[in-house]
């Protein structure tokens, strides 16, 4: 008996490892490691001025994909769960035509009303609007492939993604680019490919018409969707105006600082995002059946983050210089408020994903709202005497803010929340 339970236990572990948030983490880590890659190759081609650039026009694309969303990324996976991956293409495209029409419409008028000094030109309007599109129907198809349980396919864009975004930003490296605009095509050109690819390859996939939601089952993903939208787009500029404010109030110098540091720190999250979103589906069918336990969820991220936020914040103190130069010293001052919020960050994301499966999507917008709020405040109050230290400390209270909030609205809200 006991030889038999060793032969399981390899079995066992086999399966954990085929569970759809391992593969979504494995998909996010290799992203991270793309990012590090990346942000190393442009700081060391780019001057901290050109580097902030680069990241002002990615905050800017990342922003305008979630209002392209319109916060239907989470509850398309609780919504289809177990739909088909030609049905969740199709239904998806229902989703982004009408948000994608009016994008496209606010980006050429623009484009041709904006005054001379916020005109970034009409080439960097297409980058931004294009990259936008592309984004979005990559988030897309991340939701798709979690309700439908194909996170493989998922995790195999992602690596082609990866290797054409190294090849091109290894290539500008080696040639000494050092227009912004050019290392952002770099990112529009390796997003395209492979999303356009899978999408085409999923809508050829047999029609199951088991799999296959109501007519009308999209009119819960949009009103699930504008409920969180709030919270979409609050959680993009919680996690993003700081490196819009730091431009604005200091420089783009120390936006470059910035970025340096916190590009590597917001890889302390990913796990338990990846967790949190692949359970969405599963979460929702247990809170209807009455079996979702929440305090042991939130306990296991915060043990998690409390075990591997010292040993982030030691290795990237140790590394910035060596890594990205000498100039880059003073980000140093920054990593242990960045580590400990972005420890914060992730422990919400399994309370607010919790109040999703419950169908509190009101309480999880007002989370980010407060979140959103209460960091920009402090950015306002802090950058101007601290710099880049006071954007650091700003993500620190904000990410405290939005968590605490919804600890709070996870003790207080019922079962029986309101879900169709």
């Amino acid at each position: 008996m006991t030889r038999l339970a060793e032969a399981r236990r390899p079995a066992r572990a086999w399966e954990h490892l085929r569970e759809p948030y391992v593969r979504l983490f494995a998909s996010q880590l290799l992203v991270g490691g793309v990012a590090m890659v990346a942000n190393v190759l442009m700081v060391r081609a780019l001057t901290p001025a050109g580097r902030g650039e680069v990241a002002l026009l990615l905050q800017v694309i990342y922003l305008s994909t979630q209002a392209l969303l319109l916060g239907t990324e989470r509850s398309f996976v609780a919504a289809y769960h177990d739909t088909t991956p030609a049905a969740g293409v199709r239904a998806y495209a229902r989703l982004l035509a009408v948000p994608s029409g009016i994008g496209l419409a606010v980006a050429v008028g623009f484009a041709v009303m904006a005054p001379d000094r916020l005109d970034p030109g009409p080439a960097a309007v297409a980058l931004i609007a294009a990259y936008a599109l592309v984004e979005s129907c990559g988030l897309a198809i991340r939701s798709i492939a979690i309700a439908a349980g194909r996170v493989t396919d998922f995790l195999m864009l992602r690596v082609v993604e990866a290797v054409l975004l190294l090849t091109l930003l290894v290539v500008l490296y080696a040639a000494g680019a050092t227009r912004p605009e050019v290392w952002i095509l770099a990112y529009l050109v390796a997003g395209i490919l492979p999303t356009g690819t899978y999408l085409i390859l999923w809508l050829r996939l047999p029609r199951h018409r088991a799999g296959e939601p109501p007519a009308d089952h999209n009119r819960l993903v949009r009103r699930e969707g504008i409920a969180l939208f709030p919270a979409a787009l609050s959680n993009m500029a919680m996690l993003r105006v700081d490196r819009l404010a730091l431009p604005a109030i200091a420089s783009t110098s120390a936006l470059g600082l910035y970025a340096s540091v916190s590009t590597m720190t917001e890889l302390l999250a990913w796990p338990v995002r990846a967790y949190a979103d692949s359970r969405l589906g599963t979460w929702r069918v247990a809170h209807r059946e009455g079996t979702l336990r929440t305090r042991p969820l939130v306990v296991a991220a915060s043990v998690y983050c409390a075990v591997v936020a010292p040993i982030a914040a030691a290795g990237l103190f140790l590394l910035i210089v060596p890594v990205f130069g000498p100039a880059y010293a003073p980000a140093k001052a920054i990593v242990v408020p960045l580590v400990i919020a972005a420890g914060l960050y992730a422990v919400s994301r399994v309370s607010l994903g919790l109040l999703i499966a419950r169908g509190r999507g009101a309480l999880v917008s007002a989370a980010e709202l407060t979140g959103f709020a209460v960091s920009f405040a402090a950015y306002l109050l802090l950058i101007p005497p601290f710099g880049i230290a006071g954007a650091a400390y700003g993500s620190l209270i904000g990410y405290g803010a939005c968590l605490a909030f919804a600890l709070v609205a996870g003790r207080v809200a019922r079962t029986g929340a309101d879900v169709s």
